[in-house]
């Protein structure tokens, strides 16, 4: 029996009306299952010694309003807690960060630890969804690599941030055309590690003036002057306090396995300011880059090598702020996917980073972890040489809103 056209799309709805629900369940099963299984791993003692505890005892100052950055208060929290951190584990976000981690103080360490591994699960859940959708909602589900990607994994594991700036760039790429204010709210969660976007954020700059975005300015304004408003009425002298203990932490002779630390080294260890260097040379090649695409600019393509720049040029990073890349290896992967030498390359370099990590090699390991920021970027370079634009991938925002 032949359908008709209004039959069929009928048909459709009413499958996809079936789907939902079912969808909905199993994402809720995966948030659920990742939850006990982080849950079971992060006992008191295991959760009191990943970075998870820095944010928690943080989140324990902030509801007393005070100081989140006192080292010696923070050290006998920790210590009650069962962490064996010495110097103590500080967090060094900025107070505008204070928004994520207050929650934290009303909370015992064990009942902190699964809010937080399920707030990380649940940005990661969000991110690797939206991506989904503006990739035409592929059928191949690459969009799941996002799980094994393994600066994300290690990031679960620790109970980093880097997801949520992961997920500030997702909802910015999602939100830019159809929902500016939002959007640029959403840099919020990007904020929490400025120093990973400089020749980003000169970019986004740059287009907002040129393409009169300004309501994306706004909302980011709203969000940065309303989580500013809440650090002031947690600590009032919070930012003194951290402007304080950045400069006692004496981060600038840290060793940080970043290609900006390589660059030092190779000219004069004691010179800190060659560290930022890389990140100004970056900043400058991407106003260029920009530039010539002002006029054809789409953040989902141009932006994806943008991104990818701007970590590796970062003058501060660890291994784990590598999944805010993640938005440009989806995009690389949907343009290989029809080539198994570009998809086995990437196997090859996620499968060696992934042992690594299981082998126990800790992030701070000496240059464990510099090669990894270069390799994607080498790869992501090679598939866009090697391939056409994404194959099958449309964006899906609702009608009257633009990509790009």
């Amino acid at each position: 029996m032949n359908l008709t056209a209004e039959q069929l799309s009928q048909a459709e709805a009413e499958s996809g009306a079936r789907v939902t629900p079912l969808r909905m369940i199993a994402a809720l099963c995966i948030l659920a299952v990742g939850v006990c299984i982080l849950s079971f791993a992060m006992n008191s003692n295991t959760a009191a010694n990943t970075d998870f505890i820095s944010f928690w005892a943080a989140g324990q100052r902030l509801v007393h309003h005070e100081n989140p950055y006192d080292g010696a208060a923070i050290s006998r929290l920790e210590d009650a807690a069962g962490a064996h951190f010495d110097p103590p584990l500080l967090m060094r976000n900025p107070p505008y960060a204070f928004f994520l981690v207050l929650p934290l103080g009303f909370v015992g360490v064990k009942i902190g630890a699964i809010v937080w591994s399920t707030a990380i699960i649940a940005a990661l859940m969000a991110s690797t969804r939206l991506l989904w959708m503006m990739h035409g909602r592929s059928e191949s589900r690459q969009h799941l690599v996002a799980y094994c990607f393994p600066p994300t994994f290690v990031c679960l594991l620790n109970g980093q941030t880097g997801i949520f700036v992961l997920l500030g760039i997702v909802l910015f790429l999602y939100f830019h055309s159809k929902k500016p204010f939002l959007s640029g709210a959403a840099l919020l969660l990007c904020a929490l590690k400025p120093h990973l976007f400089v020749p980003f954020g000169l970019v986004l700059l740059a287009w907002i003036v040129v393409r009169k975005a300004y309501r994306v300015l706004a909302g980011a304004a709203a969000a940065l002057i309303g989580s500013c408003v809440l650090s002031f009425c947690c600590d009032p002298a919070a930012w003194s306090h951290y402007v304080h203990r950045a400069g006692a932490e004496n981060i600038q002779n840290q060793f940080i396995p970043t290609v900006s630390l390589l660059f030092r080294i190779a000219v004069n260890v004691n010179a800190a300011w060659l560290q930022f260097l890389p990140a100004l040379a970056g900043g400058l090649w991407a106003l260029r880059y920009f530039g010539k695409r002002r006029d054809q600019w789409d953040w989902m393509d141009h932006g994806s090598l943008l991104l990818m720049i701007s970590v590796l040029v970062a003058p501060y990073a660890w291994f784990t702020d590598q999944c805010v890349i993640f938005p440009a290896v989806l995009a690389g992967l949907y343009r290989a996917a029809n080539s198994s030498r570009l998809m086995l390359l990437f196997g090859i370099i996620t499968g060696a980073t992934m042992l690594e990590v299981l082998f126990g090699v800790g992030v701070n390991s000496g240059f464990s972890y510099v090669w990894t920021a270069p390799a994607w970027l080498a790869w992501y370079l090679y598939v866009v040489q090697q391939s056409a634009p994404i194959a099958g991938a449309t964006c899906t925002i609702p009608a009257g809103a633009r990509c790009g």
